[in-house]
C-alpha cells in the first residue's frame, strides 16, 4: 500500500474552500477544482519510496485503466460530451496528424480513449444530465413570451423525438440568439417564477446558470435538460455521449483515464459544437441515477460498466475486525470521513485521514479497514479490460 500525493487542477469553476476543507487544511482563496488520484500522465499521483524519493504512481502501478477525482464546483461547468472509443480514437488520430499541441487550447482530444464517467455526491451535488423528453420540452418552452423559444417549439413540433432535439441544440450552437435575446428569455424565466410557476426546475435553473454566464446559449440549451439533484452517497452514470453539466457540490468522480471533453457553452474554454454534436448518441438518460449493491454489511457497490467500479465502505469502531473490502487487484482510494486505519494480507497498516489517498495492488490482496470513517475505492470490474488500450 502506498500514501499519495494527488495534483490538484485549479479551474476557474472550482470552489476556493469545498476542497481545502475536505483535505483539512486551510484555503490559500484560489478556486481548486479537481484532485486527480491515478496515473493519467496529465495529472499524475505521486509516492514516496522507502529511501524518501517521490515517484511516480506509474512506476509501480503501471498506466491504470480508471482514475478518481475529488470535484469541487462553485458554479457551472461547461455544457459538454465525452466521446466515445471509435470518435475518441479518430480525433486523436485526426489531431496528432495535424500536430495540435498537446498544451494548445483548441486541443480536444488529449488521448485516444473514451470517457464514460460516474458521479458519486459527497455534498448536496447538482448537475443537468441528458435531454428532457419532447413533451417537456414543450411544456418548459410554452409560458416563455419569446421569439427564441417560440422558435424553438415551432422546430421541435415539427420534428419531435431525441433527432429533433440535437437538432435543436445544433441550431442554438451554430447560430446563438444575441446575449440581449438570452437576457430576455431569462427574465421571462423570472417572471415565471414570480408567478409561481417551474416545471422541473427548468426556469429556476436557467436564472442561477445566467447569474454566471449572461447572455450565454448555454442559458438557453439548459432549459432542455434534464436538471439531477444528489444527496450525499448517491451516484449517477454519465455514458460516453451524454450531454451534461455540473452546476455545485463536492463529488467523487471515477471515470476511464481520459481526459477528453468536447465543450458547447458556459465556459471560457475551447468549444466544439460540431464534435458535441456528434458525440450525442444517447438520448433521455433519465435513468442516470446508480443503485448500489450490497457487499458485506458495510459497503455499497456502484458498477454501472464494465469500466469501472466504486465501493463506499463505513467503518465504526465496534467492529474490532474492520470491515472488508471488494477487490484483490489494483484500487485507488481516498478516505471520505473521519479517520481509518487500512491493513493488507500482511498486516501492513497504512492510516488515512479525510482527504488522505492510497494506492493498493494484488500483492496487498484483501484489505480490510477499522477505525470510525468511510473510505472509497475505484477499481476495474473482475473480467474487465486489463490495459487502456484493450479499451479502443
Amino acid at each position: 500500500m502506498l500514501a499519495l500525493d494527488c495534483p490538484a487542477q485549479s479551474y476557474d469553476w472550482g470552489s476556493a474552500d469545498a476542497i481545502p476543507g475536505f483535505q483539512g487544511r486551510q484555503p490559500d482563496g484560489a478556486p481548486v477544482a479537481e484532485v486527480w488520484i491515478g496515473t493519467h500522465p496529465l495529472g499524475t499521483a505521486q509516492y514516496v519510496d522507502a529511501d524518501g524519493v517521490r515517484r511516480d504512481l506509474t512506476e509501480v502501478a503501471g498506466e491504470l485503466t480508471f482514475m478518481l477525482k475529488v470535484l469541487a464546483a462553485d458554479r457551472p461547468l461547461s455544457i459538454q460530451a465525452h466521446p466515445n472509443a471509435p470518435r475518441a480514437r479518430a480525433g486523436y488520430a485526426a489531431e496528432e496528424e495535424r500536430g495540435v499541441p498537446m498544451g494548445a487550447p483548441e486541443r480536444v482530444f488529449k488521448d485516444p480513449y473514451p470517457k464514460p464517467e460516474m458521479v458519486y455526491a459527497l455534498s448536496t451535488f447538482d448537475t443537468l444530465v441528458g435531454f428532457r423528453p419532447t413533451a417537456e420540452i414543450l411544456r418548459v418552452l410554452a409560458p416563455l413570451e419569446h421569439p427564441v423559444t417560440a422558435a424553438l417549439a415551432l422546430q421541435l413540433r415539427e420534428r419531435p423525438g431525441f433527432g429533433g432535439i440535437v437538432r435543436l441544440l445544433e441550431g442554438l450552437l451554430v447560430a446563438p440568439p444575441s446575449p440581449t435575446a438570452v437576457g430576455e428569455v431569462v427574465a421571462q424565466c423570472r417572471v415565471a417564477l414570480a408567478e409561481g410557476i417551474d416545471i422541473k426546475r427548468a426556469y429556476a435553473t436557467a436564472v442561477e446558470i445566467a447569474d454566471h454566464h449572461p447572455g450565454d446559449v448555454g442559458v438557453v440549451i439548459s432549459l432542455l435538460l434534464n436538471r439531477l439533484t444528489l444527496q450525499p452517497g448517491e451516484a449517477a452514470y454519465l455514458d460516453a455521449g451524454i450531454i451534461h453539466a455540473h452546476l455545485s457540490g463536492l463529488c467523487l468522480e471515477v471515470m476511464v483515464s481520459s481526459d477528453n471533453v468536447l465543450r458547447a457553452g458556459l465556459t471560457s474554454k475551447h468549444v466544439d459544437p460540431e464534435g458535441l454534436v456528434l458525440c450525442l448518441e444517447e438520448g433521455m438518460s433519465r435513468l442516470a441515477r446508480v443503485t448500489p449493491q450490497l457487499f458485506g454489511t458495510s459497503t455499497d457497490v456502484f458498477s454501472p460498466s464494465r469500466e469501472f467500479a466504486l465501493s463506499v465502505t463505513q467503518s465504526s469502531q465496534p467492529d474490532g475486525a474492520g470491515a472488508t473490502l471488494p477487490h484483490q487487484g489494483k484500487r485507488l482510494l481516498v478516505c471520505t470521513g473521519g479517520e481509518v486505519t487500512v491493513l493488507n494480507r500482511e498486516g501492513e497498516r497504512l492510516h488515512l485521514r479525510r482527504g488522505e489517498a492510497a494506492y493498493a495492488d494484488e500483492g496487498d490482496g484483501e484489505l480490510r479497514v477499522t477505525g470510525t470513517g468511510e473510505v472509497a475505492q475505484a477499481y476495474m470490474p473482475s473480467g474487465a479490460a486489463g490495459r487502456l488500450d484493450d479499451l479502443l
